[in-house]
């Protein structure tokens, strides 16, 4: 009997004999990967389910939860284990699609048509133990292929209305399906070998949906769920997400009153004092690192001409997401980007090669349309300051000025307590100006920074910005998610179009490459990062309330307002209550507003001149001398 070569990722090679499966091949030859291998990326670059059985020699690598491929064929099986729970509860109900999902209350969903049935959160467990009877089963999955007329027949005869829908939209001769036990659906795959790995789920919402995200196609239950190969994982994403709840910077920066949002402009941020307070911190950090840098500051208009815009190439690649007015019968547009503006600051001037590079670096404020159903707090806004810079430079300077720049975003980022980083390189999209060379210097120029900084990165395929490729710096919270914040772009194309130029040392006139960069992204977007990350409680430099003082009773107030008004003239962030209540409860006011420090202030604290103090998170109550307490904040500091 033949034998074909099994070569695995390590470049090792084991037989496996014809007829023979991948699942054969685990069970004699790695059988540590028994209930862990959920399926396999052949070396074509092909996902496979274990079923498969292999004709000639080839590259294997076996995909575990680990992965995440692996994750989304697990979480894919999971939705199949959701519908035939369904429709073993439900026979009258017609299942429509169930895919995997990155963002949303689940892994994964299935929009099912339930007839004239109501299913509300309180069916979610009878689901759930049935779904527990699948698993428990430890039923095998199994792929058949049916020719495309063939599996319409099929479906017409079951009444299922939505899979003939959908097959009969479908190019190819013949469809897939994939079943367990008495139950299939239409699916391409792949899947799990069995039910059994599905050891822990939970169900986790319940929403309407319409076939097709139509409204006038018929509205659906969805479905959302979870699932992991064991227990401890599912309970420690559940830990995260109630954790996540209670730093949901939308309740906090409520709680803290640090800004709102109005029905008189939705989707754009209203910044109350205390919000405004971290606010200005934030732009006065970045801006005070910029010039430390070498930056210049500048500001441009924030309505410009159409003409501009047609120029940069927002006009053909942005078009959808500006918003626009008429001025002296001409149109202009509100501006999405800053770094057009920028290029007709670097145009206004000539400059030498001896300047270069030149930094301008911009708290620009930008507006661009997003659909009502996307906004999400500060995460997604319509208005939002970028803490945009914009370095023109020669080509040979580049990968300098880039590597530079990957210093800085690392810099400040630890300054907030992030030490945990992933980062990508985003290449060029299907909708791209600018030539194939340039592209591809570009591209080169972020590879060989980040490999000669030591830093290890992914690819993301076709996620750059239509001018450029672009670096992409995620940072991880203390929750341990990560946040893509910071991004670095290379652009050959801004300068050519508006014609830009330097005279480089033979005397002749260059284009300088523009390079685009931000770190925080922007600082809307950032302060919602930095609420769920500290939870509201921020530290001294950054905390919008750093001290609140109490009084005991009225006789201490007049000692109250002197060591607020001393606090204060040390550029220090102070509220006093002198309230007429109780100092546990003025305490407990305290504690909830996350003040770095609560001051108390009654008779020995005014007659020795001294005060007591209790940081937060802290119980224990200290007393120092004002001269103390101000050495203690500013070496806090």
């Amino acid at each position: 009997m033949a034998k074909f070569n099994i070569t695995l990722p390590d470049g090792s090679s084991k037989q496996l004999e014809e007829g023979k499966s991948l699942s054969d091949f685990i069970q004699a030859e790695l059988p540590f990967l028994k209930d862990k291998a959920l399926a396999s990326v052949l070396g074509t670059g092909e996902t496979v389910d274990l079923s498969f059985v292999p004709s000639s020699d080839l590259k294997v690598q076996f995909l575990t939860f680990d992965s995440k491929e692996g994750k989304e064929v697990f979480h894919h099986s999971s939705a199949h284990l959701l519908g035939m729970a369904v429709q073993r509860l439900w026979s009258n109900a017609r299942l429509t699609v169930g895919p995997v999902i990155e963002n949303g209350p689940g892994f994964f969903f299935y929009d099912v048509d339930f007839g004239d049935t109501i299913i509300t959160p309180e069916d979610l467990p009878k689901i759930e133990e049935e779904m527990a009877k699948i698993v428990k089963e430890d039923l095998t999955v199994k792929r058949w292929v049916l020719k495309k007329d063939e599996a319409i027949q099929k479906f017409k005869s079951e009444n299922e209305p939505y899979k003939v829908e959908l097959i009969e939209g479908f190019d190819a001769e013949t469809v897939s399906l994939y079943g367990q036990g008495e139950w299939y659906d239409l699916c391409r795959g792949p899947h799990i070998p069995r039910t059994g790995l599905i050891k822990s789920f939970k169900l986790t919402a319940i929403s309407g949906a319409y076939w097709k995200g139509d409204s006038k196609n018929r509205q659906l239950t969805r479905i959302y769920g979870v699932s992991f190969p064991n227990k401890k994982l599912l309970d420690e994403y559940l830990f995260l997400i109630e954790e996540a709840k209670k730093r949901d910077h939308r309740k906090l920066g409520k709680e803290l009153d640090l800004f709102s949002f109005q029905d008189e402009a939705p989707g754009f941020p209203f910044w109350h004092p205390k919000g405004t307070l971290l606010w200005n911190s934030l732009a006065s950090f970045i801006r005070d690192e910029c010039f430390q840098r070498g930056y210049q500051e500048i500001k441009t208009p924030a309505i410009l001409n159409s003409s501009l815009w047609k120029k940069s190439g927002h006009w053909d690649n942005f078009k959808e997401n500006m918003y626009f007015t008429e001025i002296d019968d001409s149109d202009f547009a509100v501006k999405p980007m800053n770094c057009p503006g920028c290029c007709l600051v670097y145009k206004y001037h000539m400059h030498s090669y001896r300047e270069l590079p030149l930094r301008f670096m911009e708290l620009g404020t930008v507006h661009r349309h997003e659909m009502s159903g996307v906004l999400h707090g500060l995460f997604r806004v319509r208005a939002f300051t970028q803490d945009d810079a914009h370095i023109y430079a020669p080509l040979e300077k580049v990968e300098s000025e880039v590597e530079d720049i990957i210093d800085f975003t690392f810099d400040v980022y630890k300054k907030f307590g992030f030490t945990e980083f992933k980062t990508f390189i985003a290449t060029r999209p299907e909708k791209s100006q600018g030539s194939d060379e340039d592209w591809n210097l570009a591209t080169d120029a972020l590879h060989e920074a980040l490999k000669k900084k030591g830093i290890e990165y992914g690819i993301k395929e076709g996620d750059g910005a239509f001018y450029g490729p672009k670096i992409e710096f995620n940072i991880k919270d203390s929750l341990g998610r990560l946040w893509q914040c910071g991004t670095v772009q290379i652009d050959f194309s801004m300068p050519s179009r508006f014609e830009l130029d330097f005279t480089a040392s033979d005397g002749k006139k260059h284009a300088p490459v523009m390079i685009h960069r931000a770190i925080y992204g922007s600082l809307e977007r950032f302060i919602g990062i930095l609420i769920e990350h500290y939870e509201g409680k921020f530290p001294l430099w950054l905390n919008p309330t750093q001290i609140r003082i109490l009084t005991v009773a009225e006789a201490h107030i007049d000692y109250a307002n002197e060591v607020y008004r001393d606090l204060l003239q040390q550029d220090f962030r102070v509220e006093l209550d002198v309230r007429n209540e109780k100092i546990g409860s003025k305490i407990r006011d305290s504690i909830l507003k996350r003040c770095n420090y609560i001051v108390i202030l009654g008779d020995k604290e005014k007659e020795a001149g001294s005060v007591s103090i209790r940081k937060m998170g802290e119980e224990k109550t200290e007393t120092l001398s004002r001269d103390g307490f101000l050495a203690l904040l500013k070496g806090e500091l």
